[in-house]
């Protein structure tokens, strides 16, 4: 290692320790072991513009082990981002650009909110599936000049732990299968995670895993060697796979710890800095970097992307003046000026006698918007046929077409999840699908969507115990409760058409994730639902005949249920209101007066929903008014489980009837 790389490492180094140490909180064994590895990247490889953070074509980097993050904002401060020295010392406090874990939006320079440990590795995937698809379908060649708007890499540092989490074993699987050779994955492999050694836990052979899973693998046998790491790097953006290069590193190299999980997870002791920073020839005064290093750092970056980026702006301006206005549209999407898909399309009017599974309403509708939409792409786990969201006519994304808009997860809901968040961070408009009941596997992911304010769709179908003889494994129970419990997530369960197509109008303002959760089953266009009223979350659907006795709040296929037994009890002198309430999410957000005017108070309230009741009982006096499932389904024809389970129409009537008697 040359004088100025090494001093260059050993000040990004003590930035990090030191911000750990001021904060009294923090990782500083990644620091220690893979500042050399940022270092390389970000010196001889990554083009980026820390003056513009945003630029649409730079290199992508996603700190997956998000512990690390200390040495990420200390390598930013150092390459010039708008991060100050009083940053770094606000490490870990509320309300600075430096958090716990990098935060999309708050620090400049991170791609990507990580932390929970194989999300960064999958979402990096995602990323390169956006490279992809926007490179297929924008670069192009007018007047005899090539216009590469997209040319750019991904790279991932990951650790043990990022490895062992299922995610990314999903999702390295799927970048393998489509050859995503714009993904670079620097694996710090110290053999320690913050329990002790990963002989404990991990000793497969990672580089033989990576390559049974067609990667490109290199490995780097001395963390130290920056010419080595270079090397690799170099030789893995030639490659026509992702690549894995592995990275053997010490946890925590040059504390009195070196080699301990001690050092993962908690500040070094007063006598470890100092003699760190004495071994380093570095002054133990806090927070005072050289200015000859951070100065020829950032002349380091500089030199080597100015010209690339000047060269990109001006044939960006080129080619946004003679683009047509349609693909003009597109890029004030891809640079974060609007997010709205075009809905013009959207069908205004159905038959009143339709009746059909919203699965099947819900494909067609799809199937229209992504005819008008190039910024929509999404695909299903392994599920398309079930689904019913396979785009026709848009082609399936592989490595043998870039420009498909059907992504094939294959049998992997949590790494959809994460992908989709990738795909998102590009302003790409994205879509998973699966059964509501496997959103579990999901529930990491869409915490991400929400956290870093993603608008990922996710459309769960098969939503009530209904389906019938698939048994419990696949009948939702507790699954609308556990979704709307997510902040910052709008879930959707539209009665009919109608009221999909405002389910669908009002996620499209939103820029925040959402899932519509529908049903398998054909559902009757209801009379007076309405799409414009969804932005409220409930309405009254029907209205009581003469006095108000009692109201029913339903959601989804129950308020078919629902408007049918008012209809019958009305027969009976019972003046029922139904209120569907497609999104309690919404709904609990309007004004005090909107709701006391829908659901006056003294009335007696019921709620029918084919769910667990945990959530609902604010809106009721007591649990005898919640009309619900608690426990979980069984195998069996469709009527014979719902009477099992006292979910019948039948049964359900009585209990309203008395209720309101």
């Amino acid at each position: 290692m040359n004088p100025i790389d090494k001093k260059i490492v050993d000040i990004i180094k003590c930035l990090g320790i030191d911000m750990i140490d001021k904060a009294n909180s923090g990782h500083p064994g990644i620091v220690l072991s893979a500042a050399p590895i940022i270092y390389t990247l970000y010196s001889r490889h990554i083009n980026i513009n820390p003056k513009d953070d945003k630029w649409l074509n730079r290199d992508r980097f996603i700190l997956s082990a998000g512990h690390g993050s200390a040495l990420l904002y200390s390598t930013l401060y150092m390459a010039g981002f708008n991060i100050s020295l009083d940053d770094l010392k606000n490490f870990r406090q509320i309300g600075s650009k430096t958090p716990g874990h990098p935060e999309i939006n708050v620090t400049p320079g991170v791609d990507m909110s990580t932390g929970p440990l194989g999300q960064g590795f999958a979402s990096s995937v995602g990323m390169a599936i956006a490279e992809k698809y926007l490179k297929s379908n924008y670069n192009t060649k007018i007047n005899n000049t090539n216009y590469e708007i997209f040319n750019h890499k991904i790279y991932v540092l990951c650790g043990d732990g990022d490895l062992m989490e299922g995610v990314s074993y999903e999702a390295a699987s799927l970048a393998g299968t489509l050859k995503l050779n714009n993904l670079i994955v620097l694996y710090d492999s110290n053999d320690t995670s913050l329990d002790g050694k990963t002989s404990n836990t991990f000793t497969e052979n990672v580089i033989n895993r990576f390559n049974s899973m067609n990667w490109n693998t290199i490995l780097v046998k001395n963390g130290e060697n920056i010419d080595e790491i270079d090397k690799a790097i170099t030789q893995a953006k030639k490659s026509d796979k992702p690549t894995l290069i592995e990275i053997k590193t010490t946890l925590g190299k040059g504390s009195l710890l070196e080699g301990s999980h001690k050092t993962h997870g908690s500040p070094l002791s007063v006598e470890d800095i100092e003699q760190l920073k004495n071994k380093m020839g570095i002054r133990n005064i806090p927070f005072t970097p050289s200015d000859d290093a951070v100065s020829e750092f950032r002349n380091m970056i500089g030199s080597r992307v100015n010209n690339i980026y000047n060269k990109w702006n001006d044939m960006y301006r080129e080619y946004i003046d003679l683009v047509d206005n349609d693909i003009r549209h597109d890029f004030n999407i891809l640079n974060g000026e609007i997010s709205k898909l075009n809905l013009n399309e959207l069908p205004k009017h159905f038959d009143n006698d339709l009746e059909e599974a919203l699965r099947v309403t819900n494909g067609k509708i799809l199937n229209e918007i992504a005819k008008n939409n190039r910024l929509l792409i999404g695909g299903s786990a392994d599920l398309f046929s079930s689904t019913k969201t396979y785009i026709e006519n848009g082609g399936d994304f592989s490595k043998d077409n870039y420009k498909g808009k059907n992504i094939w997860f294959g049998v992997r809901e949590h790494a959809m999840g994460a992908i989709l968040n990738g795909i998102s961070l590009y302003n790409i408009r994205t879509f998973g699908s699966t059964f509501l009941s496997f959103s579990d596997y999901l529930k990491p992911a869409i915490r991400m969507s929400a956290l870093m304010n993603l608008p990922v769709t996710y459309i769960f179908t098969h939503d009530s115990i209904n389906i019938g003889e698939d048994g419990p494994t696949h009948q939702p129970v507790e699954h609308l409760t556990m979704l709307r419990s997510i902040p910052n997530f709008t879930v959707y369960r539209p009665c009919d058409a109608k009221e999909l197509i405002g389910c669908i109008t009002h996620l499209n303002h939103v820029n925040s994730p959402s899932c519509l959760v529908l049903s398998r089953n054909n559902v009757k266009l209801q009379e007076n639902s309405n799409s414009k009223k969804i932005e409220l979350g409930a309405y009254i659907i029907r209205k009581e005949k003469g006095k108000l006795n009692g109201i029913i709040i339903s959601s989804g296929s129950d308020v078919e249920t629902s408007v049918k037994i008012a209809e019958e009890l009305n027969n009976e002198n019972i003046g029922i209101r139904v209120i569907s309430m497609p999104s309690t999410n919404l709904f609990f957000k309007q004004s005090s007066e909107y709701q006391n005017e829908i659901l006056p108070v003294g009335i007696k309230k019921i709620i029918i929903e084919s769910s667990n009741t945990i959530g609902l009982e604010q809106l009721v006096y007591g649990s005898k008014y919640l009309i619900n499932i608690n426990n979980f389904g069984t195998s069996g024809k469709k009527e014979d489980v719902l009477k099992h389970m006292n979910f019948d129409y039948e049964t359900i009537k009585e209990k309203v009837k008395n209720l309101l008697n």
